[in-house]
Order: structure tokens, then sequence, then C-alpha cells
């Protein structure tokens, strides 16, 4: 039981450091806001968002081998998703990718889960 705890602390610490990276890497100057290299990556047309779905599909992969249960994964993938579709709207999907942050979300997803399935 401890090693799965183990193992699940070790997936969510690279998770969190995942979601760091592409949700709020990068500081905004004079603000609090922070935008990642998905916001970035974003900017190109098309190619930028799914690029985006791709490496947002790293927490799916992680919950796939933590043992996660469907409902869970099939939230991840429904943030996934409007974090995706979100991004192809010209201008205002670039906007709403900075807000969104669907890895972070799924992280948290995740780490909540994870916690309950402990107690």
């Amino acid at each position: 039981m401890e090693q799965m705890e183990l193992s699940h602390q070790r997936a969510l610490k690279r998770l969190e450091r995942f979601s760091r990276f592409t949700d709020s890497s990068i500081g905004i100057p004079f603000t609090n806001f922070k935008l990642g290299a998905e916001s970035l990556i974003g900017i190109l047309p098309g190619v930028g968002d799914l690029a985006g779905l791709i490496l947002s599909s790293y927490v799916l992969f992680e919950a796939q081998r933590l043992g996660v249960g469907w409902g869970v994964k099939l939230r991840i993938i429904t943030n996934m998703l409007i974090d995706f579709f979100g991004g192809l709207i010209p201008i205002v999907g670039d906007i709403f990718d900075m807000f969104f942050k669907a890895n972070t979300r799924n992280t948290k997803l995740l780490k909540k889960h994870l916690a309950e399935r402990v107690e």
C-alpha cells in the first residue's frame, strides 16, 4: 500500500511540474498573471492547438497508468477538448487558453481523486 502511495506522489509531482510548465511558467511583468508554454504554442493557428492537445494527453496517460476510473478520465478528456476547441477561435481562443489552464485543472482533479481513494 505504501509503495502505491509513493508511486502516486511521484506521479503527482511530475504532473504538477508539467502543469506549471504548460500553464503558468512565464510571469507577465508588473502583474500577478502567469501563462505557460501551451499558451505560447497555441498562438500558432490550428497547429499550436493540436500540439497543446497532444501535450495535454500526458495527464490522461498518467491517469491511465495510475488506474483511475473512466469517470475521472472522461472529465480529463472533457477539459482537454474544451481547451482545444476553445483555443481554435481566432484571437479569443488565445485569450481563453491563457485562463482555462486545462492541465492544472486536470492535475487537481487527479490529486483530489487519488486523495479520496486513499481515505
